[in-house]
């Protein structure tokens, strides 16, 4: 299983961060390692002053394939739910200087959170699919797939350019703007459209 995912999707998230707007998707990658498992409790990281949350549609792989179509990507996928890519902001920001690599900053142990898992139904993507992020119960971050700079088929076509897509793999779409840093203590609670999808406390 394979976690891919997808820098500066939104417009206003790439200019809060003070990055440039993407002329193509900027794709990482997480390993296994990184996705929460299911009732494991998430524990801030030694190793960072300065986590943050980012949450994001994530889509789950349901047929492998290579060298896709965008118009075919729809048939590679069928499960849906909203997810967070935590960051640590300090020393991503430090690689980003250095011009290294993101990994230590995106891809470290449970830094992928994904909620339950929602099946996909006809013609579901073609109207927009509203997500949201509460910290301790205010509302940090609204978005829609409107506002994706890339859609879901788009970037299946594309990262399957580069790798094979595989049964269980997840696509993290990117995070809207309103990204930002939480403590031990913070309640964070992911909706898609009005329904829950998962609820997690910092430790």
């Amino acid at each position: 299983m394979k976690i891919f995912c997808v820098g500066r999707n939104y417009v206003e998230h790439a200019k809060e961060l003070g990055n440039a707007i993407p002329d193509e998707p900027v794709i990482f990658m997480k390993p296994k390692s990184a996705l929460l498992q299911t009732n494991v409790p998430f524990y801030y990281p030694e190793f960072t002053n300065e986590l943050h949350y980012e949450a994001e549609l994530v889509f789950q792989i349901c047929k492998n394939g290579k060298y896709i179509k965008q118009k075919d990507a729809p048939h590679f996928y069928n499960k849906i739910t909203v997810g967070i890519d935590f960051t640590a902001r300090d020393i991503q920001n430090e690689l980003k200087k250095k011009g290294l690599p993101w990994e230590k900053a995106k891809a470290w142990d449970q830094s992928a959170v994904v909620g339950k898992w929602l099946p996909i139904e006809k013609d579901m993507m073609k109207k927009p699919i509203e997500f949201s992020l509460f910290k301790n119960n205010e509302q940090v971050q609204l978005g829609n797939t409107t506002q994706m700079i890339y859609t879901v088929d788009y970037l299946i076509a594309h990262i399957s350019n580069y790798f094979s897509l595989n049964i269980g793999d997840l696509i993290f779409t990117g995070t809207p703007a309103g990204v930002g840093e939480c403590v031990v203590g913070d309640e964070l609670t992911g909706y898609l459209g009005k329904e829950k999808m998962f609820e997690l406390t910092i430790k």
